[in-house]
């Protein structure tokens, strides 16, 4: 019927998502906004899009209120300039403007991902990939995080070097190394790697299901207050700022079945502060002061696990068998421990990131270790970049807003709307 097929049209224009991305509205940085209907994890969804394109959300507004959604970011690359490639505003045009889960890259067809976890101590990922080499696997993909003594890590491999008698070897030979002299559990779990939507996602995940918890000094800081007359929790995010800051903070939210239907994230002079108004999936605020700690305690991981001290050592060479296994093995000779890694190949070129310490908790990195490495894998091969420390500071009493008890002193939610909009630049005045 005609009618039918103008009212399908119509559902069809409602639902997709309109996303707008101007370079003129700010100065420093290229403006962003997506309106579309409400859906549950499409905030996810349009951070994750900036994040894996490497921007760096400088300032933003989300409201998703009612049965409408509307985020503004102000992003910049990772130089801090504006965005001017044609292909990544088209690609940001395209993801943002369809909300329809992305096909699997054809890079990843016929690829089987090793999920590990395990007791993290020095040399484990050196060890775990001479473990690999030595049953002839070869690693196509590979992330790895540590934190709080606690390794997740997601490998890579060909279906061919991954069948389920070569998985049992390879289970019966991490599993001891991944457990260690502790009591901590340690596991290898093979799933296809089309079912792993998000590798970073993941390894959240992995970390949050087996985290540590002992508490780290110094922290984030992270509070979580209530607002009862509007029925909203608003936790707020106070620390340094880094690239996908964002990103890890909303996953977790995601993750723990939290809704954030407002929220204001902005930086000034390298510190970050970010604000959302949560609710459970079922509407409710949460209810507890365990659970209000709960949350700020997974927050507090979720952004630590990235906040990086010490070495960012980029290699890009020629791939071959045991690639992997003989540079974290240079690593451990030389007195450094790899606390992140990402590692990729594209035909016949590695590419590998590695982010190192010394071996102790807070060392600084030994430069002459530096130079053995750069030596021993190609000086032209390997480039360094120092991570200045980024030390979380504890929020004095002075410094907290005057929301307490009961959300006493929250503002009225229509001045939040429109005083960040005023500051997003999408009304002149308030």
């Amino acid at each position: 019927m005609e009618w039918l097929d103008e009212y399908e049209k119509l559902v069809i224009r409602m639902d997709t998502p309109k996303v707008v991305i101007d370079n003129a509205v700010c100065p420093t940085a290229t403006l962003v906004q997506v309106d579309s209907a409400r859906k549950r994890g499409v905030l996810l969804e349009a951070v994750q899009v900036l994040a894996d394109l490497d921007l760096s959300v400088k300032k933003a507004y989300i409201s998703s209120d009612g049965r409408w959604f509307m985020d503004v970011f102000h992003v910049t690359d990772r130089l801090g300039r504006k965005l001017t490639d044609d292909s990544v505003i088209s690609y940001i045009q395209q993801s943002l403007g369809t909300w329809t889960k992305p096909s699997q890259p054809s890079a990843l067809e016929g690829l089987t991902v090793l999920e590990l976890t395990g007791a993290d101590r020095a040399g484990l990922i050196s060890e775990v990939f001479a473990v690999l080499a030595d049953m002839d696997c070869s690693v196509v993909d590979a992330r790895a995080w540590s934190h709080r003594g606690r390794l997740a890590c997601l490998v890579y491999l060909r279906d061919e070097d991954a069948d389920a008698v070569r998985v049992a070897r390879i289970e019966s030979r991490l599993v001891p190394l991944l457990r260690g002299d502790s009591d901590a559990s340690g596991g290898v779990v093979a799933v296809p790697a089309c079912a792993v939507a998000h590798a970073d996602r993941r390894l959240h995940q992995l970390m949050y299901a087996a985290r540590d918890q002992d508490p780290a000094f110094p922290t984030p800081s992270v509070s979580v207050e209530s607002w009862a007359e509007r029925g909203y929790s608003v936790v707020t995010v106070q620390c340094p700022d880094r690239p996908k800051l964002l990103y890890d903070v909303v996953c977790t939210l995601t993750d723990m079945d939290y809704l954030v239907f407002h929220g204001t994230i902005d930086t000034n002079c390298g510190e970050a502060r970010q604000e959302f108004y949560i609710r459970h999936a079922d509407g409710s605020p949460i209810s507890s002061e365990a659970e209000k700690q709960r949350v700020s305690q997974c927050l507090q991981d979720a952004i630590e696990r990235r906040s990086f001290e010490g070495v960012r050592l980029e290699l890009c060479t020629p791939d071959r068998p045991g690639l992997l296994s003989d540079v974290t093995r240079t690593f451990r000779e030389n007195g450094l421990l790899v606390a992140q890694a990402e590692v990729s190949t594209k035909g016949d070129m590695a590419s590998n990131v590695f982010y190192v310490t010394g071996t102790t908790a807070g060392q600084a990195v030994d430069q002459s270790a530096i130079e053995a490495v750069r030596v021993r894998v190609g000086i032209d091969c390997l480039v360094v970049e120092e991570h200045r420390p980024q030390l979380f500071q504890k929020t004095q009493p002075d410094d907290r807003d005057d929301r307490n008890g009961g959300g006493i002193g929250l503002f009225h939610l229509g001045n939040f709307v429109k005083r960040n909009l005023y500051h997003l630049g999408l009304i002149r005045s308030w």
